[in-house]
């Protein structure tokens, strides 16, 4: 991330549609954000959209060919630093008046800025001194950073027009990654999903992952992970192929939006613990093999690490929270994403699933399976996809026309690889299971576990083809949604300032005081997590599953013993939150001593 960003927190990727444009609608005033590069068809619309709404010359590439996939990826994210640079400028040159651009850009920023203080001090001096102080404010300035995310999962091969595989440069992430590091962007790229080998290994063929002359990294890399372990296992991958990890990003696995990926039962705090303690030794020991890497392949010499930021998302709802990460566990930066789905200043949300996600209840919001992927997927009851897909199921036509591909991963019954969201995989599965089980009940279960899949490629960037009013894929499959939990507790259409105002707790009108603790609430999602991992496997458990239960059980137990210390320690820093947090910890001890799993056999 941008270490000059006056700001202590960033916008997170949100589906394929929902953060794709928010650098041009929050980037002047200084905040990072995070373009999803999935879906270049999306992009391609946008191209169009944003050159003639912004007087610049469009010429259309076809976004079938999966040739232009890189070319059209690195023509939007050139096209939005075009946009974002003008509207930076423009912010400022403006003069500080009240409610002008350049003031809205320090009335923005946190009180912890010295930017904001130096902006005080100049409202504070005499008329004669201010146009020089805001000549120096202006040089202070700088705009968001447009980064960008790949999940590195959706990589698969892609086929031509008569089935022939094509190269591995032309799958998904491969495009996505040559797009950007071939983008006019000094950005960086967030790295989701895992490790993969191939695409590390493609990343070290462009030069921009590499430090220039000067020592300067054009294109950085953020890896979004879920415990200090994977940080050190992909950090060392990528550190030998002479690429520098500039910030671990870490991210609750269950309590996010999107994919959801369950740790084990290790909970966030802990978690925190482990890296805030091992910071220096995670940078000396990449710094080792990095160094060595980078001589011996491009012949670049460093004599000391680069700078590396350690980040946090999920969950986060107050500025409470958002001030314990950066001042106990020493994050820099904290990832507000699902709250920010209320902000149309901030993300594109069209009117219907803007609607459902403000008036969502705690109980609407649940991990769902509608994912092809198979991994849990954070959804709300009530979301248009979920109606589209009902309505096909009714009329005995489940699936959805595969038009986008993304996620064509399963080979059970064809050659090329299918999703198991599609037409041709639902029908064939519900065919067989039909043939294969005479009991109606199970049969019923079955074929309503198949049927539950949802169609993400298209779903998930119809939130922007709705807001522009584009015509929808064939089909009509609706838009899907992925919120974390933490939006139940938000229930108003907020402005960008109303947001950042409850972000750095200048303003508490957000704010719900029935919302429990970022980490009890991630405590609860992960017990309820196992209790249905438990009745799913309720009629045999096998030993790998009861030894995985009873690990998941005791991760718990130790995630509740460090809340009730850190709770208990009499810092005012938790001062607003331990009363609630200790009650809740507490009625979840007793829950989950009760809880039954299966113990391995004597």
């Amino acid at each position: 991330m941008n270490n000059k960003s006056h700001h202590t927190f960033h916008i997170p990727v949100m589906g394929t549609g929902y953060t794709i444009e928010s650098p041009l609608k929050v980037g002047q005033y200084g905040i990072n954000s995070v373009v999803p590069l999935t879906d270049h068809y999306i992009m391609e619309h946008l191209i169009k959209i944003h050159s003639e709404k912004n007087g610049f010359d469009y010429t259309e590439t076809d976004a079938k060919d999966p040739n232009n996939r890189p070319a059209i990826v690195k023509n939007y994210l050139n096209l939005s630093h075009k946009i974002v640079q003008a509207k930076f400028e423009s912010v400022k040159s403006s003069e500080f008046t009240e409610g002008s651009e350049i003031t809205k850009y320090f009335e923005l920023l946190p009180e912890s800025s010295s930017l904001r203080q130096d902006y005080l001090n100049m409202l504070a001096a005499p008329e004669a001194d201010k146009e020089a102080l805001q000549a120096e404010l202006r040089k202070g300035m700088t705009a968001g950073e447009i980064d960008v995310n790949i999940m590195t999962k959706l990589d698969g091969v892609n086929f031509d027009k008569e089935g022939n595989p094509l190269s591995s440069e032309l799958n998904d992430a491969h495009a996505a990654i040559k797009g950007f590091a071939t983008s006019d962007l000094t950005s960086s790229v967030v790295l989701s999903a895992g490790l993969n080998p191939r695409l590390y290994g493609y990343m070290a063929t462009f030069d921009d992952f590499f430090p220039d002359e000067n020592g300067i990294i054009k294109k950085r890399i953020v890896l979004k992970v879920s415990d200090y372990r994977s940080a050190m296992v992909q950090g060392r991958f990528l550190a030998k192929k002479g690429l520098w990890v500039s910030e671990f990003r870490i991210e609750s696995g269950l309590n996010c939006g999107g994919h959801a990926f369950a740790s084990d039962g290790y909970l966030l705090g802990p978690i925190l613990k482990e890296f805030k303690e091992n910071k220096e030794k995670l940078v000396e020991m990449l710094f080792a093999g990095y160094a060595s890497a980078l001589k011996s392949q491009k012949d670049i010499e460093v004599e000391k690490p680069f700078p590396v930021a350690y980040t946090v998302q999920g969950g986060v709802g107050d500025s409470d929270e958002h001030d314990m990460f950066i001042k106990y566990y020493g994050m820099e930066s904290i990832g507000w994403g699902s709250p920010l789905m209320l902000v149309p200043e901030a993300t594109t949300v069209d009117d219907f699933t803007l609607g459902v996600l403000k008036n969502g209840k705690e109980e609407d919001f649940y991990l769902s399976d509608v994912s092809p992927l198979g991994v849990p997927f954070n959804s709300v009851r009530g979301n248009w996809a979920d109606i589209e897909k009902q309505k096909r199921i009714d009329a005995g036509k489940p699936g959805a026309a595969c038009l986008k591909k993304f996620l064509q991963f399963n080979t059970e019954y064809t050659k090329y690889p299918a999703c198991t969201s599609s037409i041709q995989y639902q029908k064939t599965k519900i065919a067989e299971l039909t043939e294969t089980i005479s009991n109606k009940i199970e049969l019923k279960a079955k074929i309503d576990k198949v049927v539950e899949k949802a169609c993400l490629c298209v779903g998930l960037g119809n939130t922007i083809m709705e807001h522009y009013k584009l015509k929808l894929a064939k089909g009509d499959h609706g838009v899907v949604v992925c919120p974390g939990p933490n939006l139940a507790y938000f229930d108003k259409v907020s402005s960008l300032k109303e947001m950042i105002d409850h972000i750095y707790g200048k303003s508490s009108e957000l704010f719900n005081s029935e919302r429990p603790n970022v980490f009890v609430k991630e405590l609860k999602i992960y017990m309820d997590y196992l209790k249905d991992k438990i009745e799913d496997c309720k009629e045999e458990f096998s030993a790998p599953d009861i030894k995985y239960f009873n690990a998941f059980k005791s991760n718990l137990q130790d995630g509740i013993s460090y809340y009730k210390d850190l709770f208990s320690k009499g810092d005012e820093m938790f001062e607003n939150m331990k009363e609630k947090a200790l009650e809740d910890l507490s009625a979840y001890t007793q829950e989950l001593s009760a809880m039954f799993v299966p113990q391995p056999a004597k």
